[in-house]
C-alpha cells in the first residue's frame, strides 16, 4: 500500500504572500469600484466623444450597462484572488466590505450643490450595486458549499 506524502512545511514567505494578497485584493476593490461608478453614466455616443476629451456621460444615445458586467466580472475575480492567495475564505470579507461601503457612500452622500453622487433614477448604478454585491455573496455561498477542507 502506498503511503501518502506528509504535507510540506510552510515556507517563511507564506505570511508575506497572504498579507500581500489581501492588500492587493483590497486595493483592487477600491480601484474597480471607482471605475464602476464612473462607467455608470457611459452612453452609446460617448464611444466617439471620449476621444475628443469630453467627459463620460456627455454623449447622446442610450445608457450602456458596461458597469454592471464589469462589476460582476471584477468582483468575482477579486474574491477568487483573495481566497486563492491567502488560502483563507474570510479573506474575501475585507474587499467585499470596502466595495459595499464605497457604493453605499456613493449612493447616499450629497455633493455641495445638493445632488446625490448616484441618483435614484440611475438604474444602471442601482443594478450595478445589486449585481456586484450579489457576486460576492454567490462566491461566498459557493465557498461554504465546498465544505471545510480536511488536513
Amino acid at each position: 500500500m502506498i503511503q501518502p506524502e506528509p504535507p510540506a512545511a510552510p515556507s517563511k514567505w507564506e505570511p508575506v504572500i497572504r498579507v500581500s494578497g489581501l492588500l492587493v485584493a483590497i486595493v483592487a476593490a477600491l480601484v474597480t469600484g471607482v471605475l464602476e461608478l464612473l462607467l455608470t453614466t457611459l452612453r452609446w455616443g460617448d464611444l466617439a466623444t471620449i476621444w475628443r476629451g469630453d467627459p463620460i456621460g456627455s454623449g447622446s444615445g442610450p445608457v450602456l450597462g458596461v458597469s454592471i458586467l464589469f462589476a460582476v466580472v471584477a468582483n468575482w475575480a477579486i474574491a477568487w484572488f483573495a481566497v486563492s492567495t491567502t488560502g483563507r475564505r474570510w479573506a474575501l470579507g475585507p474587499p467585499w466590505a470596502l466595495w459595499t461601503l464605497m457604493m453605499l457612500f456613493a449612493a447616499g452622500v450629497r455633493t455641495h450643490e445638493g445632488d446625490y453622487l448616484l441618483g435614484g433614477e440611475d438604474w444602471i448604478a442601482l443594478v450595478m450595486i445589486l449585481a456586484g454585491s450579489l457576486t460576492f455573496a454567490v462566491f461566498t455561498y459557493r465557498q461554504i458549499l465546498k465544505g471545510i477542507p480536511r488536513r
